[in-house]
């Protein structure tokens, strides 16, 4: 049995995001929540929730037993970017991209 949670449109790069993604993925859910929490980047904090949002639904939604569960996939997709202005010499601009990403996580037991 698999269940997922999904958090679409986080201001974060998913370049910085699959950092921290790569360190959980495949542990058990109260060793990756262990990791999350001593971790000092800023995507371990938004991605601790999203896991305890995919463990909630999988205690509430499907009866599942959580010292079973397992992070079987965690992947970032890169999300559509905010367009920024900045001016620079002589009337010119530069475009900034504030980039953001869609986080999700499937946890499942062992099997």
């Amino acid at each position: 049995m698999q269940t997922t949670a999904t958090l679409r449109g986080v201001r974060l790069s998913a370049q910085k995001g699959r950092l921290v993604a790569d360190q959980i993925r495949g542990l058990s859910v109260d060793r990756a929540l262990s990791v999350l929490a001593f971790s000092p980047k800023k995507g371990a904090k938004i991605i601790k929730k999203v896991l305890e949002s995919a463990i909630a639904n999988a205690e509430h939604n499907d009866g599942a037993d959580i010292d079973e569960l397992k992070v079987k996939t965690i992947y970032i997709d890169k999300a559509e970017t905010l367009k920024r202005t900045s001016a620079r010499a002589k009337g010119r601009g530069n475009i900034i991209g504030k980039q953001s990403c869609h986080i999700h996580v499937v946890v499942g037991d062992g099997n």
